[in-house]
C-alpha cells in the first residue's frame, strides 16, 4: 500500500510536518498528570490513592514510552537535537529505557514487519491463545513477575560499567543513563514532596505498565490477517480508544498503529487526521478497525 494512492503530495507533506508546539503540549500533559498523581498521593496517602496513583503513573510511563518512540523516529520535534535530548531525559530514561538502543531495535521492526525476521514477532505471533493462557500472562503482569524479570535485566546491564573491557563499558552505558534518570526522579521527589513516592512509580511500572504494554502489543499485531504480508493493512491494526483506555493502554495516539506503519514519518499528533483521511478515501475497505481493546482481546483470545 502506498499512502500517496489515497492522499495528495501536499496532504502527505502536511501530515509529516513537525510541530514543536504540539510536541511540547503532549509532553507537558503527560508530566502534568504525573505531577498531579504524585501530589494527590502525597497529600492524601491511603491505599485507594496509592492504587489509583500507581495506575495513572503506569499509564504515563507508557505515555513517555510513546514519546520516546516518536523521538526515536526523530519526528516529535522539528530539531533532531531536541528529539535526542528530550527523548532521552524526559521520556526514555524516566520510562526505564534508552533512546538510542530503543530506536536501533525499533527501526528493525519497521524494516522487517511482514517477514519472519521481524524482531518483535515473538510478542504476538503465538496469538490467538487460550483464555487460560492469557489469564496466566495477565496474572504474571499484575503480580509483578514480568516486571521483576525486566528490572533484573536492566540492573544486570550495569555490571559491565566498571569492566576493564571497553566494549563491556560501552554496552553498559544505556543502562547507566536510564538508572541515572531514575535517581534524578528520586531526587526531585525528595526535594519537592517525599522520596517514598518513587516506590509507587516503580510499582506501577512493574505491574500495571507491564499489562498495558502486553495489551497494546496484542492490539497492534496479534491475530492479524497475515503476519507475513508486506501490506500493513494485513499485519498491523488500529484500535479506537475511549478516555479510560487512553489513560493506560493507548496514550498519545499510539492506538493509530496501522497509520504509523503505513507512513512512519507522520508524528503521533497527526495520526488521527491521517486515519480520517484514509477512511474517507476508501483505503480501509475490507480492513477491520476494532472499536476497543476489549473487542481485540475477544478476537485474539480463543475459548
Amino acid at each position: 500500500m502506498k499512502i500517496t494512492d489515497y492522499v495528495s503530495t501536499q496532504e502527505f507533506l502536511a501530515l509529516q510536518e513537525r510541530s514543536n508546539a504540539k510536541a511540547a503540549w503532549m509532553l507537558f500533559v503527560n508530566w502534568a498528570m504525573i505531577a498531579a498523581a504524585f501530589y494527590a498521593m502525597y497529600r492524601y496517602p491511603n491505599p485507594l490513592t496509592i492504587v489509583v496513583g500507581a495506575f495513572i503513573l503506569a499509564g504515563r510511563i507508557h505515555g513517555l514510552g510513546v514519546i520516546m518512540h516518536e523521538c526515536g523516529h526523530n519526528i516529535f520535534f522539528k530539531q533532531v537535537w531536541l528529539n535526542q535530548v528530550i527523548g532521552q531525559w524526559l521520556a526514555a530514561g524516566p520510562a526505564f529505557d534508552d533512546l538510542d538502543s530503543y530506536a536501533t531495535q525499533h527501526r528493525k521492526h519497521h524494516q522487517m514487519a511482514g517477514t519472519h525476521d521481524d524482531p518483535d514477532l515473538g510478542n504476538y505471533q503465538a496469538y490467538p491463545v487460550t483464555k487460560s493462557s492469557f489469564r496466566r500472562k495477565i496474572m504474571r503482569d499484575l503480580t509483578g513477575q514480568t516486571g521483576v524479570k525486566l528490572m533484573a535485566f536492566k540492573v544486570m546491564g550495569l555490571t559491565g560499567l566498571l569492566s576493564a573491557d571497553a566494549s563491556k563499558r560501552k554496552a553498559a552505558l544505556p543502562f547507566a543513563k536510564l538508572w541515572l534518570s531514575q535517581l534524578m526522579l528520586i531526587g526531585v521527589l525528595h526535594l519537592a514532596l517525599d522520596a517514598w513516592l518513587y516506590l509507587v512509580w516503580l510499582g506501577g511500572m512493574m505491574t500495571f505498565h507491564m499489562l498495558a504494554v502486553r495489551l497494546r502489543q496484542v492490539a497492534e499485531h496479534a491475530s492479524v490477517p497475515d503476519h507475513f504480508s508486506k501490506d500493513p493493512r494485513d499485519n498491523t491494526r488500529t484500535t479506537y480508544t475511549n478516555w479510560f483506555t487512553r489513560t493506560l493502554i493507548g496514550p498519545n495516539h499510539v492506538n493509530y498503529h496501522l497509520e504509523h506503519h503505513i507512513a512512519a514519518g507522520v508524528p503521533a499528533y497527526h495520526l488521527q487526521h491521517m486515519h480520517e483521511l484514509l477512511i474517507d478515501r476508501g483505503a480501509y475497505k475490507g480492513t477491520r478497525i476494532f472499536t476497543g481493546y476489549s473487542e481485540v482481546i475477544k478476537h485474539a483470545v480463543s475459548a
